[in-house]
């Protein structure tokens, strides 16, 4: 079990919006799709892209450089050139502070 690190609250990621944080040696991208909070590592898996220079859509966080799509609940790539999943990290609210488990 990893510990719970505050990341943002709740007023600084309104909906439809990413927030980038390093945490140790791990870059983190939060996520706000329609309302449910997510957390991913933040550097795609197939070339190294930050995902934060990304797009948003319905089906999760679209990469800037090849536009593979992975799904923001399970990490998985929708679409190559990415295949290998994003890993993804608890997260819960606490009186509007979001953290996540690292």
């Amino acid at each position: 079990m990893g510990k719970w690190v505050k990341v943002c609250t709740s007023d600084q990621l309104k909906i439809n919006e990413m927030h980038s944080i390093d945490i140790d040696e791990k870059k983190l991208l939060i996520t706000n799709l329609g309302g449910k909070i997510y957390a991913t590592d933040r550097i795609c898996t197939h070339a190294e892209a930050d995902l934060s220079n990304g797009f948003l859509t319905q089906d999760g966080i679209r990469c800037p450089l090849h536009l593979s799509v992975f799904n923001l609940e399970n990490g998985e790539s929708l679409n190559p050139p990415a295949e290998i999943p994003l890993k993804i990290y608890n997260v819960k609210i606490d009186d509007k502070a979001i953290y996540v488990e690292v």
